[in-house]
């Protein structure tokens, strides 16, 4: 559980000057949301061999290591198995391959399974990408940006980007507070690994309720912290720097869409 912990890269930032770290961060937000929706849309796995060119693309340009990539997909490995297992043995059709008791492995559900594991590793690989490139601060105002329209319906949009942000930027910050925890858990005796399901719930206790003290904690110093610079919300507040679409989010702009063409061609017209 130590080792999963560590793995976690959801939230964190890895600082540069490269062509991705200097776009501007709506158009990363938006073209991140068209990326998730292409990888829906795809229904063979020719489809796949561009997201994957587009990635790989993605990564290089970005200069984030290939091994800090493939750290953040450890955690979610029990949910990968477990969507490739459940794809496997209960998807009917196609030709019989191996048969366990009441259980049986068809062609269909080897393919829907290597299908859907696919989906979900490009799907992490793909929305982390907007995290590691992009500075806290300049996600709160890409979001905030977007959901400006919205402010006539009377949505608080400058309330809603910074809850969002704070909670995204607390994510490695708890995740540290909790293998400290464990840890000290640990020193006194305390057992996280042996036991049924049960068990091993019952021993998460003595790291939960001070885990949920430290998060108020936290909460709360922030909080004050917050008042004690008369912050007051999006009222009246100006920028240090203002978002501009420059020459290189047109560029980033034009990949994707040719990307967006490429996919939806290959959806209706397989090759």
């Amino acid at each position: 559980m130590l080792i999963m912990l560590k793995n976690i890269t959801i939230g964190q930032y890895i600082p540069g000057d490269t062509f991705i770290h200097r776009l501007d961060p709506r158009v990363k937000i938006i073209l991140s949301v068209v990326f998730i929706i292409l990888l829906f849309i795809i229904t063979n796995f020719s489809g796949y061999i561009f997201i994957l060119l587009f990635l790989l693309l993605s990564v290089f340009v970005s200069k984030i290591p290939i091994s800090y990539i493939f750290k953040g997909l450890k955690p979610i490995l029990v949910i990968l198995i477990l969507t490739v297992g459940l794809n496997v043995f209960f998807t009917p059709g196609g030709t019989y391959l191996v048969s366990i008791g009441p259980l049986k492995i068809t062609s269909n559900g080897v393919r829907l399974a290597l299908f859907m594991g696919l989906r979900l590793i490009f799907l992490i690989v793909g929305t982390s990408l907007l995290t590691l490139t992009t500075s806290p601060i300049a996600l709160t105002d890409g979001i905030e940006n977007l959901l400006t329209p919205f402010k006539s319906i009377g949505l608080p949009a400058h309330e809603l980007a910074m809850m969002m942000t704070i909670a995204l930027r607390f994510i490695p910050t708890l995740l540290e507070e909790t293998d400290k925890i464990m840890k000290a858990q640990m020193a006194r005796g305390a057992d996280f690994e042996s036991g049924n399901l049960v068990k091993r719930a019952k021993n998460l206790i003595p790291l939960l309720v001070p885990l949920f003290i430290s998060a108020f904690r936290r909460a709360d110093e922030l909080a004050v912290a917050m008042e004690a610079r008369c912050y007051r919300g999006g009222i009246n507040r100006t920028k240090l720097k203002q978002l501009k679409v420059s020459n290189r989010d047109y560029v980033a702009i034009l990949l994707t869409a040719i990307l967006v063409g490429i996919i939806i061609w290959n959806r209706f017209w397989p090759w």
